[in-house]
């Protein structure tokens, strides 16, 4: 039994597509024509969802790899743009500091030829009257510091009412951080003696300048001469004159406060004299130790504390460290 289907042209029979059904199946087209049916079998195979050849697998995972490739190509040029953006501006910052740092060294010379012309017509005055003290030369030197750094920071004092008067000696101590800390000290307008290196002695101007002012002395690694200079601040006091000691001894490479020396507290012991601790906030970070050449832009913060008085150099050591590093710890520094 068939079904009888209208006699289709044999033209039109090979030029109609062969139906193809979803899955592999037997299609049987039946047809009849002229005086008697006739019937055409056809068994038609059909694989819808064939596997794909080797080949094509391979076009396509190329494509795919092609289309990561190029998409990590392009992410990392993004990357790799914004590293080189980064790296730019941190040259351009460098540059920027080290122009800053040659105009500052430029304004502080010129600055100090002047006023080291004041200073040398002043000095037999100052030692006719004021040997020790040496106030006029200790207002140059602070119309010098406040001329040069105003230039290029900002400088904030907290705690001047803390500060004694010019008329009476005290031992000063703070931690050291940078070179900008002797600029910064000096805008305090206070007579006190600073100790140095024999060597920044032998500097032009600058050095001249430190031994008109009464800077005392110091070979580092000579006993001998930290006796003296301990002598020499013992006698200065006891005249009436102010001493300033950095107790560390030398400047934070890290920015963290070191451990404190006991030769500041040792002539406040035996002088009777107060000890006035300060704390300074950001010269480390606008020159930093050990790289003089560059000037940083940003803020200096001294925070001056009030006196501590005692009869043991040991606690009178401990008293100030643990004022200042507290200080520094609370606006973010770090302590040894």
């Amino acid at each position: 039994m068939g079904t009888l289907l209208r006699p289709v042209p044999a033209a039109a029979a090979s030029a109609s597509p062969v139906p193809v059904a979803s899955s592999s199946a037997h299609v049987a087209v039946v047809g009849g024509g002229g005086c008697g049916a006739r019937s055409l079998r056809h068994r038609v195979s059909v694989r819808a969802f064939r596997a794909p050849s080797p080949q094509v697998l391979a076009m396509r995972w190329q494509r795919r790899r092609d289309t990561v490739v190029r998409s990590d190509v392009v992410a990392g040029g993004a990357a790799a743009a914004a590293a080189g953006d980064s790296t730019q501006s941190l040259s351009e910052l460098h540059v920027a500091s080290r122009v800053r740092g040659a105009c500052f060294y430029l304004v502080t010379a010129v600055t100090a030829i002047f006023l080291f012309v004041a200073m040398v017509a002043v000095h037999p005055l100052v030692l006719l009257f004021d040997r020790y003290r040496r106030r006029a030369q200790h207002y140059i030197a602070k119309i010098w510091a406040t001329l040069t750094i105003s230039m290029f920071f900002k400088l904030e004092v907290e705690g001047i009412e803390n500060l004694p008067p010019n008329s009476s000696p005290a031992v000063y101590v703070a931690n050291h951080q940078s070179f900008l800390d002797i600029y910064t000290l000096l805008t305090l307008g206070r007579c006190f003696k600073f100790i140095s290196k024999t060597s920044i002695f032998m500097f032009p101007i600058i050095g001249w300048a430190m031994y008109l002012l009464g800077v005392i002395p110091l070979r580092r690694m000579d006993s001998r001469s930290q006796l003296d200079c301990l002598k020499r601040c013992v006698d200065l006091v006891g005249k009436g004159a102010s001493v300033f000691f950095f107790p560390e001894g030398t400047r934070s490479r890290d920015g963290k406060l070191g451990a404190f020396k006991r030769g500041a507290f040792s002539v406040a012991t035996k002088t009777g004299a107060p000890v006035i601790p300060i704390t300074l906030i950001g010269t480390g970070k606008l020159m930093p130790s050990g790289m003089e050449g560059i000037l940083n832009s940003g803020s200096v913060k001294v925070i001056i504390h009030r006196p501590i008085k005692g009869n043991d150099a040991e606690t009178l050591c401990s008293e100030a460290r643990n004022v200042i590093a507290d200080t520094l710890l609370l606006h973010g520094y770090g302590v040894h």
